[in-house]
């Protein structure tokens, strides 16, 4: 298990420090992208969801301690945010839960079901006793964090809801969905009460600033807008022309906007001039799924498709090269692969490993795959689907996995949805596997037939 590493690249620098010293520095760890990001209101910890399935809690006291894991998702995890007071902390996924963990202990409390797909985004309201979730089902959900109960699955919305926020005084919700609308709902009564924006192409992010009077939203065109609470009226658009946009994160203060886009940008704006203060490409490639500003917004963090979480200084930020960082196997350029080597990118690379660690992969190695029993091997949390299913990895196995699918050749199981329609693709993709993973013998005290 890697540990919390804290590591200076300011300035030709190379040290290790705490997490808000003048310059770049990283949070290491993970097995997969970081889609959610939470910085504790003291700025001393922080949360990191992935798609690795976990949630990380970091300590950003300058101490180089081993995080936190925090596991209990059986698919990836999406959103994570502490509560008021920063005891307790709420996440949500891709296996449709809610789950509130204690961060004395680091284990679950709660699991709240309710939702039928994909939960995007979380709000809590300020008293630290409501929660809402966006789902992909087209349902906003309220919860009471007390008595760990839903109180009620708000449906309006024609397509998957992708953000919600409380208003500060915790009577209005906002939600924000791929129908294109931003939604106000009266959260006493539970009811709907207007569509704020129809803005013609899916909304994914929202923030609210009360005391200022506007909310703003985050678009798939790559539109971002300003709009005035009570008038409706558009106050500013800060749209940079990169799109989707994915992370939007509002400084406490509320005096910078900060956007995270497809093309792994992030723009920084001021929102008293409504200008740019920075805009600088945070990722070689690929997009930028979540923000996080430190407590005084001298910082910034960032998750983006690497498996790693980053902090800019927001002022002195310098855009990466195309030519820097790690290349992810989905990224390379396809000439340079057989066809079998660009399957498994595109498929299985995110998830998977081909030597003998998994590396906190949201799936387990596949090293010396060929006659392993499914769900036998050692360290890995199996679903109860594979870990009743009695199913031997060959060629017969894997080549009717991707032609109908995980969800109907192993349904339960925590392998995503995907297919490879293509005959020739799969026959070259396991070809490729029998090489990458060397040979037919299992590892050392796995079951096999």
């Amino acid at each position: 298990m890697r540990f919390l590493v804290s590591t200076l690249v300011f300035a030709g620098l190379a040290t290790t420090g705490p997490a808000f010293a003048d310059g770049y520095q990283r949070l290491e760890g993970h097995g997969g992208p970081i889609r959610g990001l939470s910085i504790s209101a003291d700025g001393h910890h922080a949360l990191t969801a992935s798609f690795d399935n976990s949630v990380g809690y970091w300590s950003l006291t300058g101490e180089a301690t081993e995080p936190v894991w925090l596991d209990a998702h059986e698919a990836a995890a999406n959103v994570a945010t502490f509560l008021p007071g920063g005891d307790y902390a709420l996440s949500a996924g891709d296996d449709f839960n809610l789950i509130l963990w204690s961060l004395d202990n680091g284990t679950p409390v709660a699991t709240l079901k309710g939702h039928k797909g994909k939960i995007l985004d979380l709000s809590i309201t300020s008293d630290g006793k409501l929660a809402a979730s966006a789902g992909w089902d087209g349902f906003v959900g309220i919860w009471d964090l007390e008595t760990r109960k839903p109180l009620a699955m708000l449906k309006g919305h024609r397509a998957p809801v992708q953000a919600v926020r409380f208003s500060a005084d915790g009577k209005h919700l906002y939600s924000a969905s791929s129908d294109s609308t931003v939604r106000r709902w009266t959260v006493a009564d539970r009811a709907f009460d207007r569509v704020e924006v129809s803005h013609g192409f899916g909304v994914n992010r929202l923030v609210i600033n009360d005391d200022a009077g506007w909310f703003a939203y985050g678009a798939l065109d790559g539109g971002v807008r300003i709009v005035d609470i009570e008038s409706g009226r558009e106050i500013s658009d800060i749209t940079s022309g990169r799109q989707p946009v994915l992370a939007l994160v509002l400084s406490r203060d509320g005096n910078r906007i900060a956007v995270g886009d497809g093309e792994g940008y992030i723009h920084v704006v001021d929102t008293t001039t409504w200008q740019t203060i920075r805009d600088f490409r945070a990722v070689p490639r690929g997009p930028v799924w979540a923000l996080a500003f430190d407590p005084e917004a001298r910082h910034i963090m960032a998750g983006t498709i690497l498996d790693h979480a980053d902090f800019w200084p927001v002022d002195d930020a310098v855009s990466v090269a195309e030519s820097e960082g790690p290349i992810r196997a989905f990224h390379r350029d396809p000439a340079t692969m057989t066809n079998g080597e660009r399957q498994f990118a595109r498929k299985c690379s995110i998830c998977h490993t081909l030597d003998g660690t998994s590396g906190r992969r949201a799936g387990p190695t596949l090293y010396r795959i060929f006659g392993r029993k499914a769900g036998t091997l050692d360290g890995y949390q199996y679903s109860d689907a594979l870990l009743g299913a009695n199913l031997v990895w060959n060629d017969v196995s894997l080549d009717k996995l991707f032609d109908i699918g995980p969800d109907h050749y192993t349904p339960g199981s925590k392998m995503p949805m995907q297919r490879i329609v293509k005959r020739e693709d799969r026959r070259d993709l396991i070809d490729y596997l029998r090489t990458a993973t060397d040979g037919d013998d299992p590892l050392p005290g796995e079951k096999t037939e």
